[in-house]
């Protein structure tokens, strides 16, 4: 129970729920039939002349918050916002009597109403509804936060992310865009043939990524469980089945800190395709990227983290080594032994942990210092150490480097893409290195999938696959530059109220 001490104009508004009950309304709600929003009716009449409505009709039944209220004696004006917008309300003694006008005078802001009225627009050109009923729907105990800073604390935007939906335009527009540009990317795949699927959220191994698991305990098995960190494996299974060309779209969880860039819970897409390979995930990502760019948000040009980004292909396309060498100078092509690896990262101050001291750990840690943040145009980067991807094929001019793509934009990563590896035999060696890594420290390494070897025994087809964490994707074509802004309940530390 709350002992929390109400203020002023809290006890005011309980007090005005006693008054509508006393007049037999319900102060917290009713059906409301609405036959039009706020922004279709705005639109609709915007280029018809003021002095032209007073030959028309034309009505409309609303409903949504007040948001402001200008209070003129014995006529007023309120706006009042729903889902897609805020329309002016014009409301007068004259059109609703007397005892309706008292009612609405005891109106808060933050209170949810119905209008019935006719269409107008005022001297100043705003379209506006002549109410001439007035419903009271909602009784609003809690006042908004003041209309010109809002929530102004970031920490409780994210926490109260009901109030930031109100008082934010912004926020209402990023929540309501998200859905459509995954719609969107729904759409692309299924028109080129994919299928959506559902895959398990717990299990019992860790695999399909280099991440901290979030655990959690099977009572009736009485089995310990993981939140997936990943969508891999299983969606590969279909591929032996014969599913060919299946996705993905789920929640995923991985046990990490948090920062403007990642959340422990995120969405993540993976795609696989069989008989394709790299170059095929490269072009299926580039088009699914502008199609979005195109269709959805209308434009190819875009303003994130202060980088100007055009997105209009073809898209460059470099291998790690080659990205290294051009800002280094250094060939890591070349054959070299693990010593002379480390003396390179020991000249440049690059520290190495103990299960880094592969040829290839130590490429990927000179990319990450000298390179990744450098990417800022959209760019495929692909070529990566063996060592460093132990799920993905090697490439056949070069064995010591895979099939595998990452998209950088703006300095981050936007997909993850590889020639899947299909040979169970080499799979299985490349879990047992994993399994060495473990043991010399790295928490992150995978688990031993004995039935996804079994699965790969009877045969996948050669394949490319692909993943994308959908937060970011919407970051970037939503131009936001926190996760938590595009994540309508992000994870918050609790706090006592």
């Amino acid at each position: 129970m709350s002992d929390r001490k109400l203020s002023e104009q809290e006890l005011v508004r309980r007090e005005k729920v006693k008054e509508l009950r006393n007049l037999g309304y319900d102060p917290f709600g009713q059906k409301y039939e609405r036959d039009s929003f706020a922004k279709d009716l705005k639109e609709k009449y915007k280029d018809v002349d003021h002095d032209f409505f007073e030959s028309m009709s034309d009505t409309a039944r609303v409903v949504g918050r007040i948001m402001f209220i200008r209070k003129m004696g014995k006529a007023s004006f309120f706006s009042l916002k729903d889902k897609s917008g805020s329309i002016q309300v014009y409301i007068s003694i004259n059109d609703v009597g007397e005892d309706i006008y008292s009612l609405f005078k005891s109106a808060d802001i933050g209170d949810i109403v119905g209008v019935y009225g006719k269409i107008m627009k005022t001297k100043t050109g705003e379209v506006t509804i002549k109410c001439l009923e007035y419903t009271p729907l909602v009784k609003g105990l809690r006042p908004l936060p003041e209309k010109f800073h809002g929530l102004t604390d970031v920490e409780e935007r994210y926490r109260r992310r009901y109030v930031d939906l109100i008082m934010n335009d912004e926020s209402r527009r990023i929540a309501f865009l998200r859905p459509k540009i995954i719609r969107s990317i729904q759409n692309f795949l299924d028109n080129k043939g994919f299928v959506e699927v559902e895959t398990p959220v717990l299990t019992t191994l860790l695999t399909g990524a280099a991440a901290r698991p979030f655990v959690t305990h099977h009572n009736a098995q009485d089995l310990d469980m993981y939140l997936r960190i990943a969508l891999e494996l299983p969606l590969k299974r279909l591929l032996v089945g014969g599913m060919e060309s299946v996705y993905e779209i789920g929640r995923t969880f991985r046990n990490e800190g948090m920062d403007p860039k990642h959340n422990p819970e995120f969405t993540l897409m993976e795609v696989y395709q069989a008989y394709s390979d790299l170059d095929g995930m490269m072009d299926l990502t580039e088009s699914m990227f502008l199609n979005i760019a195109t269709n959805v948000i209308g434009k190819l040009d875009y303003n994130w983290y202060g980088k100007e980004i055009n997105l209009k292909g073809p898209w460059k396309r470099i291998s790690m080594v080659d990205s290294i060498k051009e800002v280094t100078g250094i060939d890591f092509k070349k054959e070299m032994t693990v010593d002379e690896a480390l003396d390179l990262a020991k000249e440049h101050d690059i520290e190495v942990a103990e299960h880094e001291h592969t040829i290839g750990h130590i490429i990927n840690l000179f990319f990450e210092k000298y390179v990744e943040e450098t990417l800022i145009q959209p760019t495929f980067l692909y070529g990566h150490p063996v060592e460093i991807s132990p799920l993905t094929k090697k490439n056949k001019d070069d064995p010591r480097f895979v099939d595998r793509f990452e998209l950088f934009i703006g300095g981050k990563e936007f997909a993850n893409a590889y020639t899947e590896l299909n040979d169970p035999i080499d799979q299985l060696e490349r879990f047992e290195e994993q399994l060495k890594e473990r043991a010399l420290g790295n928490d992150e390494a995978n688990d031993i999938d004995m039935d996804f070897i079994e699965a790969l025994e009877y045969g996948m087809p050669p394949a490319g696959g692909v993943g994308y964490g959908i937060d970011r994707l919407v970051m970037l074509f939503t131009e936001s530059e926190s996760i938590r802004d595009v994540i309508l309940f992000p994870t918050m530390k609790p706090i006592d109220r």
